[in-house]
């Protein structure tokens, strides 16, 4: 699921903000990006972030502003000292102009040295209020998004129980028109008057036994109530795909046993349904 959070604080002129972003993915990849000298406290951060989003594919960015935060600055004279030393002799030995030795000494190494101080206690306390806030944030957003997918989910179980209602309505017709085609067809090979018709009526029966469709309807029936159910578990996303699957299982043997072209469309409708709810399915933990 998508989540974005962000917060920012400030101490003794220091600004810290810190961005979560997340998007959906089957593991847990964190992407972590911050000043080195908070890096002792990564192992904190992803265990915390962990906890509370589980997975998904998420960037966490801290990053920090003004002149308190930039780093102290030293100058060792005597390392320039023995670099100019030897610089100049070897211009004097090879007659070349000496004009831009400075710039020359201040790109050497250890010249100029750079060292950032470490945060303090106090600082760390600031920086993980602002990572509560940030994660508080993320996830917060998360569940927003899942409550408008919950209702979208409830939505769609609700038409295909709609429309495995309205399958009833055709029952009647269905038997009946199954009935005449086989009499009609059978006519076309074998005198009426020559059929032994209750040999007739005990395959008729057998035939319409193989393609009745009330267990497959009480199943799906079944299986809708449980999706609905199963909802207000916590990190149900994989548990919710397996039961689609039963669905699909049940509204694809429907299909192919109606033999009526209404319950037909009525289960393309279902089909159809299904798929948009597989579809944001992969969106959920």
């Amino acid at each position: 699921m998508t989540g974005f959070g962000k917060a920012t604080k400030e101490i003794a002129g220091k600004k810290i903000t810190i961005e979560i972003r997340s998007i959906n993915s089957k593991q847990f990849d964190l992407n972590l990006r911050m000043p080195s000298s908070y890096r002792e406290k990564e192992s904190d951060i992803r265990k915390e972030i962990l906890s509370t989003l589980e997975r998904g594919k998420i960037d966490f960015l801290l990053f920090t502003e003004a002149a308190a935060a930039l780093k102290k600055v030293s100058l060792d004279k005597e390392v320039a000292k023995a670099y100019y030393h030897e610089i100049k002799s070897l211009s004097d030995e090879l007659n070349l102009d000496q004009k831009d030795i400075l710039t020359a000494l201040l790109k050497l190494p250890d010249v100029i040295s750079a060292e950032r101080e470490e945060p303090d206690e106090n600082e760390w306390e600031v920086v993980k209020s602002a990572f509560t806030e940030a994660l508080t944030a993320a996830n917060n957003f998360r569940v927003a998004e899942g409550k408008e997918l919950e209702k979208d989910f409830k939505m769609r179980i609700g038409t295909i129980t709609d429309l495995l209602e309205k399958i009833k309505e055709f029952e009647s017709e269905r038997i009946e028109t199954i009935k005449t085609r086989i009499s009609g067809n059978l006519a076309e090979v074998i005198p009426t008057d020559k059929t032994d018709k209750n040999r007739f009526e005990q395959e008729l029966i057998y035939y319409l036994e193989k393609i009745d469709i009330t267990e497959e309807k009480l199943r799906l029936k079944t299986h809708c109530d449980y999706f609905i159910t199963t909802m207000k578990e916590n990190s149900a996303g994989r548990k919710l795909g397996f039961i689609t699957q039963e669905i699909g299982r049940e509204i694809n043997t429907i299909g192919s046993k109606a033999n009526h072209a209404e319950i037909q469309h009525l289960v393309v409708q279902m089909k159809d349904e299904l798929e948009k709810i597989k579809e944001q399915l992969l969106n959920i933990l």
